[in-house]
């Protein structure tokens, strides 16, 4: 959403204010850190009484919306998937590849947070004082959760006794795994009784889905007070630190569509790499610009079908499903700000807590809303369900929209993929089915596929 102003292309644009507001909260508190020290009774009062409310204020904001956002979009995903059935073949091959493709990209995404670890690129003793300030902030329920091991119980535990106290608790999986009971059970009634809980479910989505654009409104003044906050304490390594996540990040995403994504559709789709980009640019372009994968499924849809040839069956089918449901852009960006936080407050996450994390990651990106900063408010449900303080949430926010523009691509290039693949496997579409270019570029032949 965007508001009057930004329409009449006067003010800043909301990324801008973010990225602003970053600037200004790192610059006061790195001068306040430097020329009156963590422990000055200005600095201290300021973040006593002005940038630790505000910022309390706007992380309590996000923690409203954790419950409604992932109850709401996971049952009503899983309900809507109960045409698969009637589909047969066609819907099962996307979900296996939406889910697969997803994983791969969170298992990339911990392999490179573990190889870079951009959450320790401070002093020790910085990370120590980190967690030292923020660890009074967790609940007992959550500093339980850092210290426990993922095993037997923690499965048992997904199964919650009261769902009310599973979402008073922000126990997400037990959140999750009532959603998804309660939307097959959607699927198993009759129609005319399940359509006015279907439709109740998409208005509370699209409630949720203002209320995140509502408090992203009131995200630059959250940013500037909590990255003071952080900065007036610890001073330029903190900078230094959302440098390296940058980095990370950016990186890992590219590796992902460059071999991963690449390897896919030369292998499973049987296309150059080259012409599979060069015909759906513009679905990447438009995604990279809006930061929505729901905003950019008719330009993907126009790409899948007049520069591919898909036939419009399948890509109408896979495309808005894949919108919603293959995010591996957002999957690989959660499970990389999680560790990287870890480690800059000190978390040690066991082997088994770390698959979890990724776990996490794959489920909660697909109640990602379809909105710019949508996943912020699931992003720090997963913090605190793994003793990671949400202040720290403040570190990655000011450069979230770059990065949001980078996973959105990502997540819409994973989308088309899937429905070459699909198409392909289906027998109704192969590279000979891509229409030739009037510039005689790209393109073997026009045509379709026979079928296989």
């Amino acid at each position: 959403m965007v508001d009057t102003a930004e329409k009449n292309g006067q003010g800043l644009k909301p990324h801008s204010k973010l990225l602003l507001a970053l600037l200004v909260g790192a610059v006061l508190g790195v001068a306040a850190n430097h020329w009156l020290g963590p422990s000055d009774p200005i600095v201290d009062r300021v973040n006593h009484y002005v940038a630790g409310p505000v910022g309390q204020i706007f992380l309590r904001l996000l923690f409203m919306l954790v419950v409604p956002l992932v109850f709401a979009s996971i049952a009503l995903g899983v309900a809507q998937l109960g045409d698969l059935r009637r589909v047969g073949r066609v819907g099962t091959k996307a979900m296996a590849f939406f889910l697969g493709s997803t994983l791969l990209a969170a298992a990339l995404g911990l392999l490179a947070v573990t190889l870079v670890r951009p959450g320790e690129r401070m002093p020790p003793e910085t990370r120590a004082e980190l967690m030292a300030t923020y660890a009074t902030d967790a609940s007992s329920t959550v500093r339980a959760a850092a210290t426990s091991d993922f095993g037997i119980q923690t499965i048992v535990n997904i199964v919650p006794r009261n769902p009310i106290r599973a979402a008073a608790d922000m126990d997400l999986l037990g959140i999750m795994f009532f959603a998804i009971l309660f939307g097959a059970a959607l699927t198993r009634i009759a129609p005319e009784r399940a359509r006015p809980m279907l439709a109740w479910l998409d208005s509370l989505g699209e409630i949720v889905n203002r209320l995140v654009v509502m408090a992203m409104a009131f995200a630059p003044i959250g940013v500037a007070c909590l990255m003071f906050g952080v900065t007036s304490r610890f001073g330029f390594q903190v900078v230094e630190l959302l440098g390296w996540f940058v980095a990370t990040v950016l990186g890992a995403l590219l590796l992902h569509v460059v071999v991963n994504i690449s390897a896919i559709v030369r292998v499973l789709v049987g296309l150059s790499p080259a012409v599979f980009f060069a015909r759906i640019r513009n679905a990447l372009v438009t995604a990279f610009s809006t930061s929505s994968s729901s905003a950019t499924v008719p330009t993907a849809l126009a790409a899948a079908e007049h520069q591919l040839g898909i036939p419009p069956q399948i890509a109408g089918f896979v495309l808005p499903l894949g919108s919603q449901l293959c995010m591996n852009g957002t999957a690989l960006f959660e499970g990389i700000t999680v560790l990287t936080l870890a480690q800059a407050f000190g978390v040690d996450l066991s082997g088994g807590q770390m698959m979890a994390v990724v776990a996490m990651c794959v489920l909660t990106s697909v109640g990602a809303a379809g909105v710019p900063g949508g996943s912020i408010p699931l992003l720090v449900g997963i913090l605190t369900m793994f003793g990671i303080p949400a202040e720290g949430i403040a570190i990655v926010l000011g450069v979230d929209r770059l990065l949001d523009m980078a996973r959105t691509t990502v997540n819409v290039a994973s989308d088309l993929t899937a429905t070459a693949f699909v198409a392909r496997s289906e027998g109704v579409w192969d590279a000979r089915s891509i229409p030739v270019l009037e510039d005689g570029a790209v393109g073997p032949a026009r045509g379709t596929a026979s079928p296989a």
